[in-house]
C-alpha cells in the first residue's frame, strides 16, 4: 500500500511538471538561462528527440575559452550559409577576450557574424519560433540571450503559369506556396513606396505567416482596420491554406455567393491593390485573397485589360449571358414542358413530346439525374490525374447520356439542355459552385410553381445580392455607382477610366489627371508615309 501511494505521488508530480512545462511553452514566459546545457536540454525537451533537430556545439576565443551551440532544423536552413557566415567567422576570430565582460552578444552580432538578418532574444518562445521557421539559433555559455539568424532555405516550387487562369495574351507568372516569393512578385509590379506589407502569425500549432498588402492613401483605413481585427480574432490551431482565412473573415458565411476574391496571378492582385483593395497572402498557399469583393469581379478576367476594349466588352457580356444560361435554362425547360406547353411553338412541342414519349419519370427527376451525374463526372475528372480525368469526363458523359436516352430513362432534349448549361457554366469558373446550387434551387421552384417559381427565385437572388456587403462595401456596388459602370458590364478604353472605383478607394481617387485620347497622326506624317509608299 505504501509503495502504491508513493508511486502515485511520483507520477502525479511528473504530470504536474509536464503540464507546467507545456504551459510555459505556450505562454512564452520562460527566459533563457546563462547555462548552455540547461538551455539545450530545454530545447530538446520542447521539440523532442527528432532526427531533423541539429545541435552543433563549438568553442571559440583565443584559447577556446568560450563555448556555444548552433540549433537548427535540418531541411529548413542553408547549411552553406551556416558554415560560411556564422561558424567560420566566430571560430576563426582570435580577438583576445579575457573574460565574458569583454564579450557581448551585441558585439558578436555587429562585428563577428557576416549574416544579414540577426535579432537578439531572451525568451524561449521566440527562440523556438525562429528555429521552427528556418532560422538558426546561436546560444552561448554564460549569456542569457540568444541570436536568431535568418538562414531560411527549403525546397519550393518554381514560378510557373497557373493552371486555373490561363491567358492567351498577358503575363504568365503565377504565385507559389512561398510567402516571400509572392511578396516579391507584387513588389516587382508595384514599385510605389506607399505599398505596405504588414505581417502577422495565425495558428497556434502551424504559426502560419500571413501578409496583408495595400497602398496607403488608396485603400480605405476603416477597411484595413476591420480586416486586421478579423484576422486577429482568428483563434484556431492550424491555417494550412488561404481558404481557412476566407471562412473566418467573410461577412456572409451562409450565402451562396462568395464575398472574398482570390487569384493565382500577380498581375490580377496588383491591379486590385491599385484600385484600393487589400490582398491577404498566406504562406503555403498559391491563392491570394482580396477584399472587398464585388459581384461583377466574377465576370472580369485579366485578359480583359490586355486586349481592345470593344472585344473585352463583348466577351464580358457573353460571360454574363452564360451565367443566366447556366442557371435558368434547365428550370425554364422544366417549367415550359410541365406547366406552359402553350408557349412552345407547335413543331418544337411535337418534337419534345415525341422524345419524351415513354420516359417513366417527370421532367424534374430527369433533370436532377442528369445534373447530379454531370457533377459526379466533373468531380471525378478533377480528382483523377489530368490526362485520365479529361478522358474520363468526356467519355463518361457521352456513355452515360447515350445509355440513358437509349434506355428510355430520359429524353434527348433534356440531355441537350443540361449539356448546354454545363458548358456555359465553365465560362465563369469562379462562380461554378454558386451556379450549381442556384440551378438546383431554380429547378425545384420551376417544378412546383412553374414560371412563377422562377420569377420568385430570380427576385430572391437579386434581393440577396443587393443586400450583401463585403467589408462594408455594397456587393452590387458597380451597378449602383455610375462611375464604376465604366468597368462593369462593359469595359471602356483605359484612357477614359481616369478614376478608381468610387465605393472602394480612399483619398487617391485619380488614376490620372485628365482624359487624353490617343494622338492622331498629323497631315505631314500622313503625307510623308504616302510618299514613301509611292516610292
Amino acid at each position: 500500500m505504501v509503495f502504491r501511494y508513493i508511486s502515485r505521488k511520483i507520477v502525479s508530480a511528473q504530470n504536474r511538471n509536464k503540464v507546467n512545462h507545456d504551459a510555459i511553452l505556450e505562454n512564452g514566459g520562460l527566459a533563457i538561462s546563462k547555462n548552455l546545457e540547461e538551455n539545450l536540454d530545454f530545447i530538446k525537451s520542447a521539440i523532442g528527440e527528432s532526427q531533423d533537430l541539429k545541435i552543433h556545439e563549438f568553442a571559440f576565443g583565443e584559447h577556446n575559452q568560450f563555448s556555444g551551440a548552433l540549433v537548427y532544423i535540418d531541411g529548413l536552413v542553408n547549411t552553406i550559409q551556416i558554415t560560411e557566415s556564422i561558424l567560420k567567422p566566430i571560430v576563426s576570430n582570435r580577438k583576445k577576450y579575457k573574460s565574458l565582460e569583454e564579450l557581448t552578444i551585441s558585439e558578436i552580432r555587429r562585428s563577428i557574424l557576416c549574416s544579414g538578418s540577426v535579432t537578439e532574444s531572451n525568451l524561449f518562445s521566440q527562440i523556438l519560433d525562429g528555429c521552427l521557421s528556418g532560422s538558426t539559433v546561436m546560444l552561448l555559455d554564460g549569456f542569457s540571450k540568444g541570436l536568431i539568424i535568418n538562414t531560411e532555405m527549403w525546397e519550393k516550387r518554381d514560378v510557373t503559369e497557373p493552371q486555373t487562369e490561363t491567358v492567351i495574351r498577358g503575363p504568365r507568372e503565377g504565385f507559389t506556396e512561398n510567402l516571400r516569393t509572392n511578396t516579391t512578385l507584387l513588389r516587382r509590379r508595384i514599385k510605389s513606396p506607399k505599398l505596405r506589407m504588414d505581417h502577422m502569425t495565425i495558428g497556434h500549432k502551424t504559426a502560419t505567416n500571413v501578409c496583408i498588402a495595400y497602398i496607403e492613401g488608396v485603400a480605405r483605413p476603416e477597411i484595413i482596420e476591420l480586416l486586421r481585427t478579423r484576422l486577429d480574432s482568428i483563434d484556431v490551431d492550424a491555417v494550412l491554406d488561404s481558404g481557412y482565412i476566407e471562412e473566418y473573415i467573410e461577412e456572409s458565411p451562409f450565402s451562396i455567393f462568395s464575398t472574398v476574391g482570390y487569384s493565382e496571378k500577380p498581375d490580377v492582385i496588383a491591379s486590385k491593390i491599385l484600385e484600393g483593395r487589400i490582398a491577404i497572402i498566406s504562406d503555403g498557399s498559391p491563392f491570394v485573397l482580396t477584399v472587398p469583393m464585388l459581384f461583377i469581379e466574377s465576370f472580369q478576367t485579366a485578359e480583359d485589360y490586355y486586349v481592345r476594349a470593344f472585344y473585352a466588352s463583348i466577351t464580358r457580356l457573353m460571360r454574363i449571358f452564360c451565367f443566366f444560361i447556366a442557371v435558368f435554362v434547365v428550370p425554364i425547360f422544366i417549367a415550359l414542358s410541365t406547366y406552359h406547353q402553350e408557349l412552345i411553338p407547335t413543331t418544337l412541342l411535337f418534337t419534345v413530346a415525341t422524345a419524351r414519349e415513354g420516359t417513366p419519370f417527370p421532367a424534374l427527376f430527369e433533370a436532377l439525374v442528369l445534373v447530379i451525374s454531370f457533377e459526379i463526372l466533373r468531380e471525378a475528372g478533377l480528382r483523377l490525374p489530368r490526362a485520365v480525368g479529361q478522358a474520363m469526363s468526356i467519355v463518361g458523359a457521352l456513355i452515360v447520356g447515350d445509355a440513358a436516352v437509349s434506355a428510355g430513362l430520359v429524353g434527348a432534349p433534356m440531355v441537350i439542355v443540361v449539356a448546354i448549361t454545363a458548358v456555359a457554366g465553365f465560362i465563369i469558373p469562379s462562380q461554378t459552385d454558386s451556379i450549381s446550387m442556384l440551378r438546383i434551387i431554380m429547378m425545384i421552384l420551376a417544378a412546383f410553381l412553374g414560371g412563377f417559381g422562377i420569377a420568385i427565385g430570380f427576385l430572391g437572388m437579386l434581393v440577396q445580392l443587393a443586400t450583401m456587403t463585403s467589408f462594408g462595401v455594397p456587393y452590387f456596388g458597380a451597378v449602383m455607382f455610375s462611375r464604376d459602370q465604366q468597368d462593369s458590364f462593359i469595359r471602356m478604353p483605359l484612357w477614359i477610366m481616369e478614376k478608381r472605383p468610387k465605393n472602394i478607394v480612399y483619398k487617391d481617387k485619380q488614376r490620372k489627371e485628365v482624359i487624353i485620347p490617343p494622338v492622331k497622326s498629323d497631315e505631314n506624317v500622313k503625307q510623308k508615309g504616302q510618299d514613301n509608299f509611292d516610292e
